[in-house]
């Protein structure tokens, strides 16, 4: 049989419930096995072209098929078919693999999909062996596998969807990585009106694992993001040089050891986020605030009325969302989008004037001040209707036993604004509405800052 046919023939044989060749499978419904072999050692990063059809995320019972990924007969990970019903490409990575051949085994995992899914479609699987003369190797050697929390993979819930690194030089030749996860939501930690208000996204976007390596690649030290965003020391599991990590908090915090039993391992993508914010990652992936949004509607969390300070929100696309960097100092930030309608324009504020909705970047952990937010504006606006956007700066709230700062002590300077979009039908963002550079400061309970939007010149 043509390798090519293969995975046509055992699609078509699990939707019409046809019998396939015993010994093919050891668990779940076979769709696609391929051998290949390496020359040697080397990290593997597999992509497959996948549907889940009659699938939606928004439909509760029908979000997506669950396949499970074996290599040489043993378990390697899970991928959540997480995009319906249309063909899509998942990126994956298999770990450290020996010279010699291999064998990559996708199958449904029928017990964890649920019953109302019929079945998936997977109509491509390529194989990319990343060799240790790749300037790519040593990142991907050290990417962390991620087990879900238990029961969210039951509910269709936060699951993991992008992963990204960045790295840099230290002293004596070595370098530092850093590893990042897009999860499709969050189940606790910050409700949804107050996330888009402050990151601009339904995604939660969480640094898990950092390694420090020598000038000839050995581990120095290793850490990870725990409960209540403590790094701490890495002491667990690896499988090569890949930590097992465990998401053990409803926000997604992960630890070494924990229960869960299905994990994923997305393939990191190098990212540089300078002048940036990290939301970037989600825009080479536009799926993902689709996801989101779907994600959020199934789980109640999206009413027409909704506003600051209710825990739900309107409809994702009625959210004008706002990409800037603004570097600040004891200062906290707000922006408003002025609407065109047959009243003249009407001021809509991303804070909605509560003090906690305003964005606020640690300077130690974002030093550009490169932040999104996102506004909702009301039903029906388009892109022509939008006329200006006004930036605000406010002093910062005292912390814990810290005394309250003196009105106007905080300083803020606007440097750019990188994008300002809506999303489209399909939940996708729509093209830039509005960019610019300068350096303007922003006196905290002064004026705000206008830029048309259509415009070059700021008022």
């Amino acid at each position: 049989m043509s390798p090519s046919l293969r995975p046509l023939l055992a699609t078509a044989a699990l939707a019409l419930g046809l019998p396939v060749a015993a010994g093919e499978v050891k668990v779940g419904l076979p769709l696609l096995e391929q051998p290949f072999s390496l020359d040697e050692a080397a990290e593997v990063i597999v992509s497959l072209d996948a549907s889940c059809p009659g699938c939606s995320w928004e439909r509760k019972g029908r979000e997506g098929a669950l396949l499970l990924i074996e290599v040489d007969g043993r378990y390697s990970q899970h991928v959540a078919l997480t995009r319906g019903g249309r063909p899509a490409e998942y990126r994956i990575a298999l770990g450290a693999l020996r010279a010699g051949r291999h064998a990559v085994r996708v199958s449904l995992d029928r017990q964890r999909t649920p019953k109302a899914v019929a079945g998936a479609a997977v109509t491509r699987l390529a194989i990319h062996p990343v060799f240790a003369s790749s300037p790519e190797h040593q990142a991907l050697a050290h990417a962390p596998f991620v087990y879900a929390r238990p029961g969210s993979i039951q509910a269709a819930s936060d699951v993991p969807l992008l992963s990204w690194y960045e790295s840099e030089p230290l002293p004596g030749g070595g370098t530092r990585v850093r590893y990042s996860v897009v999860f499709s939501n969050e189940d606790g930690g910050t409700p949804p009106d107050r996330l888009m208000a402050t990151w601009g996204r339904l995604t939660d976007i969480e640094y898990l694992y950092g390694v420090d390596l020598d000038a000839a690649g050995a581990v120095v030290s290793s850490e990870f993001q725990g409960r209540d965003h403590k790094l701490v020391p890495f002491a667990g599991r690896r499988e090569g040089g890949h930590p097992l990590l465990y998401v053990v908090t409803e926000n997604n915090m992960v630890d070494g050891r924990g229960a869960g039993d299905v994990r994923f391992a997305p393939a990191p993508t190098r990212f540089d986020l300078a002048g940036v914010s990290r939301e970037v990652v989600m825009d080479r992936e536009p799926w993902t605030y689709r996801v989101s949004a779907q994600e959020v509607r199934r789980e109640g969390r999206v009413s027409a009325g909704a506003r600051p300070g209710d825990k739900r929100i309107p409809d994702p696309r009625r959210f004008a969302t706002l990409e800037a960097c603004a570097p600040a100092q004891d200062a906290t930030l707000a922006f408003e989008v002025g609407v065109r309608g047959a009243d003249g324009v009407r001021w809509f504020a991303s804070d909605g004037g509560r003090p906690a909705f305003r964005i606020a970047r640690s300077a130690i952990h974002f030093p550009t001040g490169c932040f999104r937010g996102a506004v909702a504006l009301p039903e029906g606006t388009t892109a022509g209707d939008l006329t200006a956007l006004r930036v605000r700066a406010f002093t910062r709230l005292p912390g814990r036993n810290e005394p309250r700062l003196p009105a106007g002590s905080g300083r803020a300077r606007l440097t750019s604004v990188n994008r300002l979009f809506l999303l489209d039908e399909d939940d996708e963002p729509g093209p830039s509405l509005l960019e610019w550079r300068g350096d303007q400061p922003i006196a905290p309970e002064g004026a705000p800052f206008e830029i048309p939007i259509g415009g070059k010149e700021a008022r």
